[in-house]
């Protein structure tokens, strides 16, 4: 009984330990992302796609 709480106190203590020192080791400061910029390449692939799922469709339909 006296060996639980022994445990129960150590994992405890190092769960208080971890959830502290972990995210000031990840903290930096990273470099803002650039603006989006859209050269219609996108809006092209989009429309593609949208192509393909109609024409698989169609087609699992009719067959």
């Amino acid at each position: 009984m006296d060996m639980a709480r022994i445990l129960i106190a150590l994992m405890t203590i190092s769960a208080v330990i971890l959830s502290t020192g972990i995210p000031r080791v990840q903290a930096q400061s990273l470099a803002p992302a650039p603006a989006p910029a859209s050269d219609g390449a996108s809006i092209d692939q989009g429309i593609a796609y949208l192509l393909m799922l109609v024409a698989l469709v169609l087609t699992y339909l009719i067959h």
